[in-house]
């Protein structure tokens, strides 16, 4: 039977399961990667290149190649490994720099600048570079205070409610074969069996019609109506109809809700606010965008 996603859950997995979007230099990362590996085959293969400096900014054709982008790389590599900054690998990123620079140089002289695959794909690099950015400005300057995210915190807990219920049911098409179903059990039908033998819910059919702990948000309103109205052991005598058919209920077992700690979730929670708002922000921007 769907369910609301992730109400049914701990708060811990509520918030663990929400997407994360935690600004990174992915594009920037692959490029270094290409880099250094391209350089290490350079090295491995021979080939011929003149010595150059990797401390000063090297000028190819009249082209420069700035020391602050051989930094930015080093410093890149350093985030994955400490000791990425040594003589030898800026040597090597500056080698692989004039070479990728001398190969561009023949690109654009033999026209290729202006071949149709070549100026979209350096429009997508540079669009995915500048979004990029712009997410990680906007996860710099807008993060979260304890109070916003205690307040969240509150929120999510209040939707889950002091009680979880453990509960059984079997759907079926018509409200003739709920009612069939209520006669079986009044007889002394065995839940499970029947569920088994005739639930058209295939995720707990298998399981005997069980839906495992869930909080009442999870479930469509006439269901859960249903449910929380019932005791312990007891099942609907009248079939409760839903969207999805007809249901016959059975209660099986209740507990308190027991949510960890704020302390436990914050990091989380504070992934999950900034998520939030930044889907928020981008809506409102592609609301303002004038698109024809």
């Amino acid at each position: 039977m769907p369910t609301v996603p992730n109400l049914s859950l701990p708060i811990s997995n509520t918030i663990s399961v929400m997407h994360t979007m935690q600004p990174t230099h992915s594009s920037i990362k692959s490029r270094i990667s290409i880099i250094l590996l391209s350089a290490a085959c350079l090295c491995a293969l021979g080939l011929a290149m003149k010595p150059v400096s990797a401390q000063n900014a090297i000028v190819v054709n009249g082209q420069k190649i700035p020391t602050d982008l051989v930094d930015f790389i080093i410093k890149e590599q350093s985030k994955r490994n400490p000791n990425a900054n040594t003589p030898e690998a800026r040597r090597t990123i500056v080698e692989e720099l004039v070479k990728q620079e001398i190969l561009k140089q023949e690109a654009i002289k033999k026209g290729l600048a202006s071949q149709s695959t070549v100026k979209y794909q350096t429009q997508m690099m540079n669009q995915a570079i500048l979004a990029n950015a712009l997410r990680e400005q906007f996860f710099k300057t807008n993060q979260p205070t304890d109070d916003a995210l205690k307040t969240e915190y509150d929120n999510i807990v209040k939707t889950l409610g002091s009680t979880e219920y453990r509960a059984s049911h079997v759907l079926v098409p018509t409200e003739d074969e709920a009612k069939a179903i209520v006669n079986k059990l009044n007889q002394g039908g065995k839940f499970a069996e029947i569920a088994k033998a005739q639930s058209k819910d295939p995720g707990s059919a298998p399981q005997g019609g069980d839906l495992d702990w869930a909080n009442p948000q999870s479930f469509v309103p006439e269901f859960s109506q249903a449910m929380v109205a019932l005791k312990k052991g007891e099942y609907t005598k009248t079939p409760v109809k839903s969207q999805f058919g007809y249901h016959v209920i059975l209660l099986t077992d209740t507990k308190p809700t027991n949510p960890p700690a704020f302390e436990q979730v914050k990091d989380q929670l504070g992934q999950k606010w900034l998520n939030d708002r930044w889907e928020q922000y981008q809506a409102g921007l592609l609301g303002k965008a004038k698109i024809q």
